[in-house]
């Protein structure tokens, strides 16, 4: 696919001592990174909540969420992640890249730094 890259992401435990190395899908049209679920159990992380999403062909579906670590280059932060099917891609989605402050350059098939925005209302009327 033109413009879409992996980037090898580490996917660790809370108590940050191990972290698994996971080919990611960069994909900002997720909203969520999404990982097996059974690598996010064999590490310890468990659901929180379950969201229902909206696939890319319309349909509904319920999954798990939880907080893991995740690791992209020398930085590891805590974000949400989606648990899963086994067998699906894993992508790494908008909201981890935002905590990071990266976003995707297509052409070089990379991750970028990126300022991050502090926005917010000045003046109410």
């Amino acid at each position: 696919m033109m413009g879409t890259f992996t980037e090898v992401i580490g996917v660790g435990s809370s108590d940050r001592q191990r972290f698994e190395p996971v080919e990611a899908l960069v994909d900002t049209g997720a909203t969520y990174t999404m990982l097996p679920s059974s690598l996010l159990r064999d590490l310890g992380i468990t659901p929180i909540e379950t969201r229902t999403f909206i696939l890319a062909d319309g349909q509904s579906i319920q999954r798990d969420i939880g907080e893991a670590v995740v690791q992209i280059g020398d930085r590891a932060l805590t974000t949400l992640v989606v648990f899963a099917d086994d067998e699906a891609m894993p992508l790494l989605g908008a909201f981890t890249l935002e905590g990071f402050s990266l976003a995707p350059d297509p052409v070089r098939q990379q991750l970028v730094s990126v300022t991050a925005l502090a926005v917010g209302i000045l003046e109410v009327n």
